[in-house]
C-alpha cells in the first residue's frame, strides 16, 4: 500500500488525516512514541494530542498508560490501525454521537462494565497484568426475543471493541471442558449469556465495580465493614 506523504503540507489533508500518514510511515504498528515526538513532527499545530484521538472512533487503536500500565505517561503505544482515513471512500460514521452525559447514562446502565468480558474501567487483564482496561461506548445490533433486531448502545473495553490477538484465542477443548465441570445453574447462567451474546453481572458484580469508583479512603471503609459484617 502506497501511503500519501504525511509531510506534504500542500494537499488538503486535515492534520488527523496527517497524524494517522505519520503513524504509519515513522512510528509503525506496535511500536511507541512520545507526545514530545508528536508534537515535533507537527510544529505550530494546535492540539494535535486531539487530532490524534480523533482517529479512534475509527478503529485506530493508540494505548496511553492507562490502558497499557508498561508505558510511562509520556508514552504512547501505535497498537493498530482503523479505517484509512485518508481515503474518502474507505471512510465511515463513527456512530458515536452522544453526548457526555448519553454516554455515561450508558456505563451505569451497564454498570460501569464492559458487557461481553465483565471487566471495569481501570481493572488488569488476568492474563496481561500490565494492561488495564479502558471502556467506551459502541453501538451493537441486539436480536429481540420477536426476531426483530435493533442497534443498542453498549459498554465494552477497548480490547473486545477491537477482538482479541491471535496469543488470547481460547481452546475448544477447554473451554468444554471448564463448562463440565460448572454446576446446572452455572451452566443455565452461561447460556442465558450466550443466548444475549453479552454477559449479566451478578450482584457482587455490581458491587465490586461500585467499589472500584469509590475514593481511596472510602475503600479501607469498606474492608474494615467486611471484617465486621457477619
Amino acid at each position: 500500500m502506497v501511503l500519501p506523504a504525511w509531510d506534504d503540507t500542500s494537499t488538503k489533508h486535515g492534520t488527523k488525516i496527517r497524524v494517522a500518514l505519520w503513524l504509519m510511515s515513522v512510528v509503525g504498528e506496535g511500536h511507541l512514541f512520545t507526545k514530545a515526538q508528536l508534537r515535533d513532527a507537527f510544529p505550530g499545530v494546535e492540539q494535535v494530542d486531539r487530532r490524534m484521538r480523533d482517529l479512534r472512533p475509527h478503529g485506530w487503536q493508540i494505548l496511553t498508560n492507562k490502558e497499557d500500565a508498561s508505558l510511562s505517561p509520556n508514552e504512547l503505544r501505535f497498537l493498530k490501525a482503523g479505517e484509512e482515513v485518508w481515503d474518502p471512500k474507505k471512510v465511515t460514521a463513527s456512530g458515536d454521537t452522544l453526548s457526555n452525559k448519553q454516554r455515561m447514562a450508558v456505563f451505569a446502565g451497564d454498570d460501569f462494565m464492559c458487557v461481553f468480558c465483565g471487566i471495569t474501567g481501570g481493572e488488569a487483564y488476568l492474563e496481561s497484568a500490565h494492561e488495564t482496561a479502558q471502556l467506551t461506548v459502541t453501538r451493537r445490533p441486539v436480536e429481540l426475543a420477536d426476531g426483530d433486531t435493533i442497534i443498542q448502545y453498549v459498554t465494552e473495553c477497548r480490547r473486545c471493541k477491537a477482538g482479541s490477538p491471535v496469543t488470547l484465542v481460547a481452546s475448544l477443548p477447554e473451554v468444554i471442558d471448564g463448562i463440565a465441570a460448572l454446576s446446572p445453574d452455572e451452566r443455565e447462567t452461561l447460556a442465558s449469556w450466550i443466548a444475549r451474546g453479552r454477559r449479566q453481572p451478578y450482584s457482587v458484580d455490581r458491587i465490586w465495580s461500585e467499589y472500584r469508583r469509590l475514593p481511596a479512603d472510602a475503600r479501607g471503609s469498606i474492608s474494615d465493614h467486611l471484617k465486621f459484617t457477619p
